[in-house]
């Protein structure tokens, strides 16, 4: 009963929730000219969750997660283009093959050591890569797929040029699937998969089957990751190689390291700080913003993050 409770009182919304997530919805009305960096925002933010959920909450390690970010973004091209224009249900099919990937690829993760869980993950990515430049009659190789018309969302948003919609259809879909994510990660199965991130041994002699909990972890994040890969695909209207390449998964571990692994809000934090500061470097220095991003990341190292951090997950937790 006692803990049945702690994980009820964890999975309670703090006061402060429902402000910030108002707070993000108002900015696409209040920051009119900043809609396209608010929509890529949710939609890292997105990517890093689930990322958050394989590394944060079950300690497996990955650089090849833009694997399922691109397979999500073919997956809604390919359904626009040769099924139907609707973006909800492109969003579905994408969610279903992110799950299937996820699956498959969590049996090479159940074994092995974190380095070869990195090289595995990321060898997952590249064949994907070659395989999406190879059938260029399919996926338009280097060309990408290009000129996507998604029709408007339910029917009556349509994607305007400022980005207006765009902005708030991913806000709406990362709300959605973040709230989920909180149920799951706040449940029963939430707390076994800490136990197997802390001590994957002592979880195995209490009889939690890890095996089967690390498979479901991986395919929900595969999921997740697609269902942004589609939304990245949905806003922009093209879908390329770019998707699968080395410096999405890349990215995504920056994400984590500024916001903090084993706390939801991290990704998200860490996807509002990573994509303003990418913004705001290249916007002063075009040539070198990657050397100042660089550096505060270094930085933030030697600061330590848990010190910056601290203010705000103290406000909600550190499982929030």
């Amino acid at each position: 009963m006692d803990a049945r409770a702690s994980l009820a009182r964890a999975s309670r919304l703090r006061a402060w929730e429902p402000l910030l997530w108002l707070a993000a919805f108002a900015a696409p009305a209040l920051l009119p000219s900043y809609n396209a960096i608010i929509n890529e925002i949710a939609i890292m933010a997105l990517f890093a969750v689930s990322l958050d959920i394989v590394l944060g909450y079950t300690g497996i390690v990955s650089l090849g997660h833009a694997a399922f970010f691109g397979l999500g973004g073919y997956t809604a091209a390919l359904f626009c283009k040769h099924v139907m224009p609707d973006p909800l249900a492109g969003l579905a099919v994408a969610l279903g093959a992110g799950l299937a990937l996820g699956a498959l690829a969590s049996l090479t993760v159940l074994r092995g050591t974190d380095l070869t869980r990195l090289m595995v993950t990321l060898g997952v990515a590249l064949v994907l890569l070659e395989l999406a430049n190879k059938f260029e009659d399919i996926t338009g190789g280097t060309d990408g797929i290009q000129g996507l018309m998604f029709t408007p969302v339910l029917g009556r948003f349509e994607f305007d040029l400022g980005a207006r919609t765009a902005a708030y259809y991913s806000l709406s879909v990362l709300l959605l699937l973040f709230l989920l994510v909180r149920r799951l990660v706040h449940s029963p199965f939430g707390a076994t998969l800490e136990a197997i991130r802390d001590n994957r041994l002592r979880a195995m002699a209490i009889g939690i089957s890890t095996n089967s909990r690390i498979g479901l972890a991986y395919t929900v994040a595969g999921g997740l990751a697609a269902v942004a890969g589609a939304l990245m695909v949905q806003t922009t209207g093209f879908a390329s190689l770019d998707l699968f390449e080395f410096h999405r998964s890349a990215d995504l571990m920056l994400m984590l390291v500024i916001g903090g692994t084993g706390w939801l809000y991290g990704g998200v934090v860490g996807a509002v700080v990573f994509k303003l500061l990418q913004d705001w470097l290249s916007s002063i220095t075009p040539q070198y913003w990657t050397f100042w991003l660089g550096l505060f990341l270094v930085l933030l190292v030697l600061v330590g993050r848990e010190r910056v951090l601290r203010p705000f997950q103290s406000l909600g937790g550190r499982r929030a």
